[in-house]
């Protein structure tokens, strides 16, 4: 087994942000499109997903963002088989956070995954998309 047997590619790039308004003005100047908005129940935060070809980031509203330089919050793989991968992970002793598989509950964007850290602390999160949303 091996997660090529799982991942199909790069899901997005997660993006923190205290200023919502600001990074939307300057991603949009860069030519990406808003192709989704809304409002994470479980924290408040406003979450906003552009594209700009196949290339897709996630914005989170976070007071606490850093603001400095290497502030990606993670980088989002998308896998066919979300129960496969979760196994590949735990199975190398990768699962550095003991996460397990979420449910996502962000209004229109349903999907399950879970994260792990490397080893400088960047954390990668696997995600499977039931239907093709974005």
């Amino acid at each position: 087994m091996r997660m090529t047997d799982f991942a199909t590619g790069l899901r997005h790039i997660g993006i923190p942000t205290r200023d919502m308004t600001e990074s939307l003005i300057f991603y949009t100047e860069l030519g990406f499109d808003v192709v989704h908005t809304a409002q994470d129940p479980e924290t408040g935060s406003l979450v906003n997903l552009l594209r700009l070809g196949n290339l897709l980031l996630e914005l989170r509203e976070d007071e606490n963002a850093c603001a400095q330089d290497g502030a990606i919050d993670h980088f989002a793989v998308d896998v066919n088989d979300i129960d496969g991968a979760y196994d590949f992970v735990c199975s190398r002793d990768l699962n550095t956070l003991n996460d397990e598989i979420h449910d996502s509950h962000v209004p229109g964007y349903e999907v399950k995954y879970f994260t792990i850290q490397g080893p400088d602390k960047e954390k990668i999160r696997f995600v499977f998309v039931p239907q093709a949303q974005f």
